[in-house]
């Protein structure tokens, strides 16, 4: 047996000068300096998670620990580099050694070096969504894909359901059950393309994102010497926001750990909001139930929001029953002003009060625009604010997505619109027809040229009948169906005689084609779908369609400054997800839209397992969390505008699980009588 001689460093502990007792607050210090061995790091929000983080490892660099022998695992890339630049700042140290990004980044490097042992040369590449998405459509393209009825899913859908299917383990037949009931009747095919996509990566030796994970894991498990090799070189491993791993991240680090290394892990379980992409939060909960001795540490002080605020969302979250049990305790001073529980008449009235309250705050507490934030379940909530600040010419930036009128799904509703009243309208002819199937910017180019030779497209006044005028057109064969039934749905949209209101047109639009073409096109339909109905709900305000089409293309249009794309130093209101929103924080926050149905999302509230609900009241925790100074819940009492008729909406059921002497209701609807009670 060989001797084992350790080669003592020169630089003394502490060679840094760093007084961590001194730096740190003992719940900080006391992780920072844990001893070797397994500890789990509870950070409540705004609680010095990535100080923390960065102190740990000059605290190992300072302790003698070689830079080549620290692994720090993040989920961004700016994260890694973030941490890194600091403890350069902290310990005058070369760590370039140090391995630290993202899993996948790590993945790969791993894989570089051991490309040629599992089939791969060294060159691999990395493909990205649209190498993938090409992929796919050459598999399908060489299938005979049976009709079902319905429309075969795009590869952005396959591609998803691929990708969790490799990120969670479970089986692909169990994964279109749970996440996309509607395929079952395309399970044969699209295992046909699991199997198909597989082999076509190893063919041209390219791995996806998924496969840096799914691969390394796999080389390491198969290869006991690798393994070994790895787990001597890192003996000190630090994970940044645990709660997020999926099952794949979290057997990676387990293998790396072995039984003698070091494994540091910090997250917050009440800020665990991914489960949709893989994410799963029991791979925190059960982290000190693994058989081996595990230090828990807790880091309850809070240094971004007043106590006002902090008592609230340490009461929000207390509802849960699966979490850490702990208390954040705020830093802060109190100040005066309680949290604000806002009921207004509707989306309008809740959109008019975030409007006017923006512009007091800015004015009277001298408050910077990118220092408020206006926070949503789903995007489509965010549609009259959008509107409101525009109205009032107050700048802003949309984190969550496009501006609401300017994303593909509504100008492919509006295409239809547009065409039927201006049958000139080249962009809406070609943009409507490149959503059938088998007609690609060519054949729609050519349809146009044979529209634009008919000469029936000039004259003032619609055809009677739609069909009639485009079952005269040659279409390729794969489209003749789709081509049959836009037909039809351009008939209902003019009946001949009159144009059918503006909601009524978008229901036939999705009724008659375009609700299945959300579900086979994208992995995210249900949102998708609920912005269009957003969009009818706002149609129902107008009796005219050529007044409907003009506000849409006003709202479309408007100034550049309003959405950052021409003057980026100008301070903007930020509009954003919850789930984009976390990890940033604002002085003023105002949480929108806290209805039943909304928040919590309407699937949730039928689902029978408890977890989901629990995620959504997360979801609130993270929201109210983002808050420094000033937060505003509101929630609309009305639906006036939906196509189903008015009707009341229920406060959400989050709003219940706090003491309401916690907060201060504000009567901002002028249905309500001053001395009326809240809803509750």
């Amino acid at each position: 047996m060989a001797r084992q001689y350790k080669i003592h460093t020169t630089q003394p502990a502490h060679a840094s000068g760093i007084d961590y007792a001194k730096e740190l607050n003992p719940e900080q210090y006391a992780a920072v300096s844990s001893p070797e061995g397994r500890a789990l790091v509870i950070a409540g929000a705004g609680s010095g998670k990535t100080r923390t983080l960065t102190f740990r490892v000059a605290w190992l660099l300072d302790h003698n620990i070689s830079s080549r022998n620290i692994l720090l695992l993040t989920f961004t890339n700016k994260a890694a580099r973030e941490m890194i630049q600091r403890v350069r700042e902290l310990v005058k140290q070369d760590t370039a050694d140090l391995w630290a990004g993202t899993f996948h980044s790590i993945g790969s490097r791993i894989l570089r070096k051991h490309a040629e042992e599992i089939g791969f040369t060294r060159s691999f590449t990395i493909l990205d969504r649209d190498d993938q998405k090409s992929i796919i459509n050459s598999i399908v393209g060489t299938m005979d894909v049976k009709k079902h009825g319905r429309r075969f899913p795009k590869a952005d859908v396959l591609i998803g359901i691929i990708s969790l299917v490799e990120n969670t383990g479970k089986s692909l037949e169990e994964m279109a059950e749970d996440g996309h009931p509607h395929l079952e009747d395309w399970f044969e095919e699209i295992s046909t393309i699991y199997t198909t996509y597989k082999q076509k990566k190893i063919d041209s030796n390219s791995m996806d994102f998924d496969d840096l994970l799914v691969r390394t894991v796999a080389l390491l498990k198969e290869r006991p010497d690798l393994l070994a090799l790895y787990q001597k070189k890192f003996r000190h491993i630090l994970v940044d926001e645990y709660q997020d791993t999926n099952s794949v991240q979290t057997e990676l680090v387990e293998l790396l750990e072995g039984e003698s290394n070091s494994l540091m892990v910090v997250g917050d379980d009440a800020q665990s909001i991914y489960s949709w992409r893989g994410a799963n939060m029991a791979n925190i909960l059960k982290f000190p139930q693994s058989g081996k001795p595990c230090r828990i540490y807790a880091i309850e002080t809070n240094y971004r929001s007043v106590p006002e605020i902090l008592d609230l969302s340490n009461e929000a979250i207390r509802a849960n029953t699966e979490r850490f049990d702990k208390n954040l305790r705020a830093f802060r001073p109190s100040e005066s002003l309680k949290p604000a529980l806002v009921n207004v008449d509707d989306a309008n009235s809740q959109a008019a009060f975030v409007t006017q309250r923006i512009m007091e705050v800015m004015d009277e507490d001298n408050i910077a625009a990118d220092e408020i934030a206006v926070l949503y379940r789903a995007h489509f909530q965010s549609m009259e604010v959008q509107m409101a600040l525009t109205s009032r010419g107050i700048p802003f930036q949309i984190t969550s997505g496009l501006r609401f009128f300017e994303q593909a799904h509504i100008k492919d509703i509006s295409a239809f619109l547009r065409f039927v009243c201006n049958r000139r309208d080249e962009v809406a002819f070609t943009r409507m027809v490149q959503l059938l199937t088998g007609i690609g910017p060519g054949a729609a180019d050519k349809l146009w040229l044979n529209l634009c030779n008919s000469g029936w497209h000039t004259k003032e006044q619609p055809p009677e009948k739609f069909s009639s005028i485009l079952q005269k057109f040659k279409v390729p064969k794969k489209a003749e169906e789709d081509w049959r039934q836009l037909g039809y749905i351009l008939d209902e949209l003019y009946n001949g005689v009159a144009f059918a209101k503006p909601a009524d047109m978008i229901y036939s639009v999705v009724e008659g084609f375009y609700g299945d073409y959300l579900k086979s096109s994208f992995d995210n339909s249900e949102q998708r779908r609920s912005d269009v109905d957003k969009l009818r709900d706002f149609a129902n305000g107008f009796d005219d369609i050529l007044s409907f089409l003009e506000q849409l293309s006003l709202l479309s249009n408007t100034d550049g400054d309003q959405d950052g794309r021409k003057d980026d130093n100008t301070p903007k209101i930020t509009l954003s997800s919850i789930h984009q929103a976390k990890g940033l924080e604002w002085k003023v926050v105002f949480l929108i839209g806290l209805v039943e149905g909304q928040f919590p999302i309407g699937r949730v509230m039928e689902c029978p397992d408890h977890t989901m609900l629990e995620e959504e009241r997360r979801l609130f925790y993270v929201g109210i969390t983002r808050a420094r100074d000033q937060l505003y819940m509101t929630y609309p009492m009305v639906n006036p505008k939906s196509y189903t008729g008015e009707y009341l909406l229920r406060p959400s059921r989050f709003l219940g699980d706090f003491p309401q002497e916690m907060v201060e209701t504000w009567n901002a609807s002028s249905s309500w009588e001053e001395d009326d009670e809240a809803p509750f």
